[in-house]
């Protein structure tokens, strides 16, 4: 499901306007996205959480050349599922 999908689906499902749930889901999109940027952690309860955690340097090698090469340190963002949301999925 894509996000145009998604919008589709919930304004069908709660009986509002397209744009509406558009602009409800951009929105709450760009919330998560600048807490996350700042360091924050987002929890939305039965759904999951999401977090920033950081990756270690590392070494890697480049496909192209074969050499090795490091991989620098970086925050990279998480996702971790919910009990409710586990539990809907098995």
């Amino acid at each position: 499901m894509n996000k145009k999908e998604l919008v589709d689906k919930v304004a069908k499902k709660a009986g509002l306007k397209k744009k509406d749930v558009k602009k409800v889901v951009d929105t709450m999109l760009e919330s998560i996205t600048d807490a996350l940027a700042k360091g924050e952690k987002v929890q939305l309860v039965g759904f999951g959480s999401f977090e920033v955690r950081k990756a270690a340097q590392r070494k890697g090698v480049n496909p192209q050349t074969k050499k090795p090469i490091t991989i620098p340190a970086r925050k990279v963002p998480k996702f971790r599922p919910g009990k409710v949301l586990k539990e809907k999925v098995k």
